[in-house]
């Protein structure tokens, strides 16, 4: 794909502020921002500046269209360069009607029978796809030594709530069943996303528990929106001013499940699963200023609380979506990292 010049140009600014002094960030940046006990990370400091000063948003006014070109034109300015060491090819995934598109990423040199993550990205269920997340599934891959199945489940508000989480858990049966064609063993599948597509990964889970057969074994589960149900104190500590707001969450939600959806319903709020034995191990990354944070930690605790295995990895000073701007700047890269060096311990041969 040749990415238009004005493109180019504005990643190369983007860059180039990064690529400044500490000081000079720092001005850009201003003061030090605490919340919360917390110091938001430089960083993160610097793009919410130049988000603020570029007007990006992650919903725009005329909805739905704009807001899903935006988050496409996004990964070019902040996702990096494109990891050729990892290999793509596309894969179509059956379902009742029609079909589920999806992209296999294997990095060079992985033996056939390596472990495998079923990824589903971020977007409120709304916007983003398997090109905006290309680099997110690019570093897990290589990070990780696994192979990743990306998918590109159905977008509200075109497909409402549970179309999304019906794909989720399709795409996990798909990759067991067919594991031998994807260069996979079926023993060593793991599910996890960002965002909604963390949503979606931990009820896919629970769906496949609940109902026997083959189940993920182990969940990556990134700043997850886990109960729609109501607001905890992050989403009023974090309202507005560090991309994801609140009112964001709200117009998401009301794509995907709209009344007369029952928002208390596991499927669209894995936190109020009424039983959560028998999931898993997972790994659930949180980000400190994100309207999110405390609901993906009460689902960890929830977790815990069933017996099941939780690493939760708070970044105190980072915001909602750090895996996408593993291009620029050391902190989003380092927290990605950690997520991708999680994933690989669980999925090494022999790790269950």
């Amino acid at each position: 794909m040749t990415i238009p010049l004005p493109v180019r140009i504005q990643a190369a600014v983007v860059r180039g502020a990064f690529a400044l002094p500490e000081g000079l960030r720092r001005a850009i940046a201003g003061k030090p921002l605490v919340r919360d006990g917390q110091t938001l990370a430089l960083d993160a400091q610097l793009i919410l500046r130049l988000q603020q000063l570029s007007k990006a948003a992650l919903v725009l006014p005329g909805g739905v269209e704009p807001s899903r070109a935006a988050m496409e034109y996004a990964r070019h300015l902040v996702g990096g360069a494109t990891l050729r060491t990892v290999t793509a090819r596309a894969v179509g995934i059956p379902r009742e009607q029609g079909e589920t598109a999806a992209t296999l990423y294997t990095p060079d040199g992985l033996a056939e029978g390596s472990g495998l993550l079923v990824y589903l990205h971020g977007g409120g269920w709304v916007v983003g796809s398997r090109a905006s997340h290309d680099h997110v599934a690019r570093f897990l891959a290589q990070r990780a030594h696994v192979r990743v199945l990306s998918v590109e489940y159905r977008l509200a508000p075109e497909h409402v709530f549970p179309a999304a989480a019906e794909d989720a858990l399709a795409a996990f049966d798909y990759a067991h069943a067919k594991a031998a064609d994807l260069g996979a063993d079926p023993e060593r599948i793991a599910i996890g996303g960002d965002s909604a597509g963390g949503n979606l990964a931990a009820v896919a889970t629970q769906e496949a528990v609940r109902r026997g057969g083959p189940v993920p074994v182990f969940q990556l589960l990134l700043y997850p929106a886990a109960d729609a149900s109501t607001r905890r104190r992050s989403r009023e500590l974090f309202v507005d001013g560090f991309f994801l707001t609140s009112a964001d969450m709200d117009w998401f939600v009301d794509q995907y499940a709209p009344a007369p959806a029952d928002r208390t319903d596991p499927r669209l709020s894995p936190l109020l699963a009424e039983d959560l034995t028998g999931l898993p191990p997972a790994y659930i990354g949180t980000a400190g200023f994100d309207p999110l944070r405390d609901e993906g930690e009460a689902y960890a605790q929830a977790l815990r609380e069933a017996g099941v295995a939780v690493r939760l990895s708070r970044q105190p000073d980072l915001i909602h979506g750090y895996a996408n701007y593993i291009g620029i700047g050391h902190r989003f890269r380092e927290a990605t990292a950690e997520a991708a060096e999680a994933l690989r311990k669980a999925l090494a041969p022999g790790a269950a």
